[in-house]
């Protein structure tokens, strides 16, 4: 797949995520009534991570829009609005209490971990779904919480994959980079257990800030250890920093990286020193029809100028598809609690290649993982 940038306007995005003249609307459907299903997402429509909110959004959409030009479910067009959070979690909580206030039937697609962890106390307490949350962070997931349900495997699924695979190969200095926040931590807290249980230690770590690209400290920590492998637990502008930079440096080894680096926005970002650049992926590949979920995604795709195929956007799509299997078990009555109810029903339920396997205690549908490869000319293989 060639590498092609993706000229969605994001300042077209965040101008109407104006939430004035549908809180009345919203209120009467989260009881189960009205002609639509509102649902609110907050997640970072400007800053360095503005890929992932975005492309998770743009995803999401495109499967809603086919839902609505179909009538919707159960005679309900969902309407999704957004607001910008700029992956921060102050933001992200001052959204959330808006959303909520105004009566939003669910908070979904909740970009990042820090800012999900901000939300989901607020979504707890009001009693509202909080679902499909890109982050694959532990403590989203324990203690179990009725309200917070997942789509996507866990950061813990992803790294012992990771490190299976680094292994395997007979490395066994690996370092970690991660960002400095409970993204990052849970992150290396998963290759950490992931190689205890093979007796082996972390070679040296380094962290960065969250929205920043200051990795000077980090950079420098890490390869004075010269290790053989670096697995990164960040967004897509500061491991790109760190990896041109290592580079430069003489680094020669492979790095390895989470799906939520954005895998798009990081192979945008460095161009050919993308070649030896791995990241996990708990999605579907988006760029051929490999699967049958996979070819819908790209039918529907076909006709949006300025939009291509990525994981991020699949991933909105996935998780766009789940909820609206959700509404149409929960019926033309549905409310918040019916709906949860209906996702504990989903059992095995295959999406097209995808499958999804939910119930009364458990909230997490899919350990799905698979390492991809980036190359120097643009392309992902898996």
């Amino acid at each position: 797949m060639q590498r092609r940038r993706v000229i969605a306007s994001v300042g077209s995005l965040v101008g109407g995520s104006v939430l004035g003249g549908w809180s009345a609307m919203a209120q009467a459907q989260s009881a189960g009534g009205g002609d639509r299903i509102v649902i609110g997402q907050s997640a970072p429509f400007t800053g360095p991570s503005t890929q992932l909110g975005l492309q998770f959004h743009l995803g999401a959409q495109l499967y809603f829009e086919q839902v609505n030009a179909k009538g919707g479910v159960n005679g309900r067009r969902i309407d999704l609005q957004r607001l910008d959070d700029g992956y921060e979690p102050e933001r992200c909580a001052a959204n959330t209490k808006q959303f909520i206030s105004d009566g939003v039937f669910a908070l979904f697609g909740y970009v990042g971990t820090a800012t999900s962890l901000a939300a989901l106390p607020l979504a707890t307490e009001a009693k509202t779904p909080f679902f499909a949350p890109f982050t694959g962070a532990q403590a989203l997931r324990e203690p179990f919480n009725r309200y917070a349900i997942h789509v996507r495997a866990s950061y813990f699924d992803e790294t012992a994959a990771i490190v299976r695979q680094v292994t395997s190969t007979g490395i066994k200095k690996l370092a970690v980079f991660y960002q400095n926040d409970a993204y990052g931590k849970t992150g290396l807290e998963g290759v950490q257990r992931a190689l205890k249980a093979m007796n082996l230690e972390t070679a040296a770590l380094g962290s960065v800030e969250r929205n920043t690209n200051d990795v000077a400290p980090a950079l420098k920590d890490i390869l004075a250890a010269k290790p053989e492998a670096i697995v990164q637990i960040g967004a897509y502008k500061a491991c790109a920093t760190f990896i041109r930079l290592a580079r430069q440096q003489g680094f020669g080894g492979n790095f390895y990286n989470v799906s939520f680096v954005g895998t798009q926005a990081l192979m945008d970002e460095l161009g050919a020193v993308a070649k030896g650049v791995v990241v996990s992926q708990v999605m579907p590949f988006p760029y051929s029809p490999a699967t049958q979920l996979s070819g819908e995604y790209l039918a529907d795709l076909k006709d949006k100028r300025g939009q291509a195929p990525n994981y991020s956007g699949m991933e909105g799509y996935v998780a766009a598809k789940v909820f609206v299997e959700a509404l149409k078990r929960a019926g033309r009555g549905a409310t918040r609690e019916s709906f949860i109810d209906a996702i504990h029903g989903m059992q095995a339920v295959n999406l097209g290649g995808f499958p999804v396997d939910f119930g009364p205690q458990k909230h997490t549908g899919s350990r799905f993982v698979e390492l991809t490869l980036l190359t120097e000319d643009g392309r992902i293989r898996r």
